[in-house]
């Protein structure tokens, strides 16, 4: 059915080729700046995999909490995987071209990631607040079937978002101009492409938006709203700090991911220049798989004893 509706896009439209800038006039720094994103791109995989390999090998990380972060470590490495080879390409020939569909195919691949970590970072909100707000309860709700069930789920609603949009651009005429001045296909440079109104595609995306991202930020900030006032009423301040580490590095992540997404998505494009709205677009599509493991493995005991065995092993 998607592929369907992929072959739909390539019979009806007069363009078959985009043209993607990435960042042009980088002169003197484009070797320095091409090698930082190999390095970053190998850092990312690397540390990424290193999560997952470490979650299967270890058996004090076998806790739905570990079990959702090796899924966030999925989505950064499809993320990177995703958008660094192309960009790396674009700084080492000055542009690249690339086909209307894998333009398309590209955008379709980062929404499905993007949209399965804004869910994916809900439930692993709630799960901080159950085991700190309802500890009794905790192993109870959070067994196995339940956080596969979670997991399941949520790449589904992923899935389901992808073909959305994949279903929205279907519907669209592409006529021209052939180039995007940017490193990725985004939603807007693939929408300017377009000759057909996209005023309702306009309003479908929004209510999709609202329910993929405004939806898991409010679930969010009330789980954190309930876990503060617990945490409040702890009356040692050393419990109090036992129970805040516990969710620190979540925090840290939630906050990195959604306010680059703010920043980019929410606030008006018009009066950024061009190489503003790219570099803001690094920070969420490059750097953020690559802090994430950093995040949860250097704050993180438990990762670094796990680490030490398989050094030993």
């Amino acid at each position: 059915m998607l592929l369907d509706e992929f072959s739909k896009v390539i019979l009806v439209n007069n363009i078959t080729s985009v043209d993607l800038l990435g960042f042009s006039n980088l002169e003197n720094f484009q070797i320095p700046f091409f090698s930082i994103l190999v390095i970053i791109f190998c850092g990312t995989i690397t540390g990424n995999l290193l999560i997952i390999v470490l979650f299967l090998l270890s058996k004090t990380l076998q806790t739905p909490m570990y079990f959702f972060i090796t899924q966030l470590s999925l989505c950064d490495i499809l993320v990177t995987t995703d958008i660094v080879p192309i960009l790396l390409c674009t700084i080492l020939y000055g542009g690249i071209t690339m086909t209307l569909i894998s333009c398309i195919i590209q955008f379709s691949f980062f929404v499905m990631s993007n949209s399965s970590e804004c869910l994916l970072l809900s439930v692993m909100s709630y799960d901080r607040y159950l085991a700190i707000c309802n500890p009794l309860r905790y192993s109870t709700i959070m067994n196995q079937k339940c956080c596969v069930m979670f997991v399941k789920t949520i790449w589904l609603f992923g899935f389901m978002v992808m073909f959305m949009y994949v279903i929205f651009m279907s519907n669209l005429y592409f006529c021209g101009p052939h180039v995007i001045d940017h490193f990725y296909c985004d939603l807007e440079p693939i929408m300017q492409l377009s000759c057909s109104d996209t005023s309702i595609i306009h309003k479908q995306i929004l209510v999709v938006g609202v329910l993929n991202g405004l939806c898991p930020f409010i679930i969010i900030v009330t789980s954190y709203v309930y876990i503060v006032i617990t945490i409040l009423k702890i009356p040692s301040n050393v419990g109090r700090h036992k129970a805040f580490s516990t969710c620190s590095s979540h925090l840290i992540v939630v906050s990195i991911l959604y306010g680059t997404l703010i920043i980019v998505y929410m606030f008006p494009t018009r009066g950024q220049s061009l190489i503003l709205s790219k570099v803001l677009s690094l920070s969420y599509t490059v750097l953020t798989p690559l802090l994430n493991p950093i995040i949860y493995t250097l704050r993180n005991k438990d990762f670094k004893e796990a680490f030490q065995k398989l050094k030993i092993i």
